[in-house]
């Protein structure tokens, strides 16, 4: 009877991978044809003229002799500028060089532009550019910034991959996944239907408390709590890497890089916010890792 048992299993594995080999395999070819040189001159041409950024708000200071630095990009679809000195800027002349300079990038209509000091530790401005107008948000507009040493990063929106090599590549992997998904799909309907439902339905628990994101609230002990939209967001970031550090970073990134500004405060009151409301289960705890960020720790994890 064992030995019958090892036999399905193994044909079972054969079954469930044979779909995923053929997606993973169609994904490689696709890549292979859809990453070509066109990708690179692409790069290349916003590199000059996230450059040609720094140049402007040089000239503009009264600054023509001193370099831009090169370009690096610090996350994916996000550039930093750098500057060999000290400078001084306007905010609506920030606002206007970028726009300037990137309106013939049809790739680059929605973008955040933040300007912070040379460590790195402090949005100085910050603003959000959206392809839709009345979506974008400049903050602080007729400001002059003393001279300091800045940096500049501009973050833009990922469009995905539809633009690489005329739509080879998504086009590709659109036709390869939909064929392996419905390869795929009994597995998993029979693996992971009911306990789906059931995480749905009962939502994460942590410690002794429910956490229902979708309802935005907590209870422990049969007390319900709600939470708001930016406590709920960090709650989820915490419930899903419990005992791990959370960088600042990163939780200022997906929670509030949105808005355009980053509030380096705002992060600490909500963290405050958040414990306050936590505090009815004592086996959670949301520490503060000393300069580096937060970790949710839950007794007996």
């Amino acid at each position: 009877m064992a030995g019958k048992d090892r036999s399905i299993s193994r044909d079972t594995k054969r079954r469930y991978m044979m779909p995923l080999l053929f997606v993973l395999t169609g994904s490689v070819v696709c890549a292979t044809l859809g990453f070509t040189g066109n990708d690179n001159f692409d790069l290349a041409r916003q590199q000059v003229w996230l450059r040609n950024i720094g140049h402007q708000l040089l000239l503009h200071s009264g600054d023509s002799t001193s370099r831009v630095l090169p370009v690096q990009e610090i996350a994916p679809h996000e550039y930093q500028v750098r500057f060999e000195n000290e400078f001084t800027f306007e905010t609506d002349s920030l606002v206007k060089i970028v726009s300037q300079s990137l309106q013939k990038d049809h790739a680059a209509q929605d973008y955040i532009v933040n300007v912070l000091s040379c460590s790195g530790k402090e949005v100085l401005f910050g603003y959000a550019i959206s392809g839709e107008e009345k979506n974008s948000i400049v903050p602080c507009r007729g400001r002059k910034q003393p001279r300091g040493c800045y940096v500049i990063n501009i973050r833009f929106k990922d469009t995905g991959i539809a633009s690489l090599s005329n739509g080879y590549l998504v086009g590709g992997l659109s036709v390869f996944a939909f064929i392996g998904l419905l390869a795929v799909r009994p597995f998993r309907t029979k693996r992971s239907g009911a306990g789906a439902a059931v995480t749905q339905a009962e939502g994460l628990q942590i410690g002794n408390t429910l956490f229902e994101p979708g309802k935005r609230q907590i209870t422990t002990a049969g007390t319900t709590t709600e939470l708001t939209p930016k406590e709920n967001k960090l709650l989820t970031i915490f419930a899903h890497s419990p005992g791990e550090l959370v960088e600042r970073q990163r939780i200022q990134k997906e929670i509030w890089e949105d808005e355009g500004v980053i509030v380096g405060r705002s992060l600490d009151v909500f963290i405050s916010k958040l414990r306050k409301k936590l505090e009815r289960d004592a086996s959670i705890q949301v520490v503060n890792v000393h300069g580096k960020g937060y970790r949710l720790q839950i007794d007996g994890q």
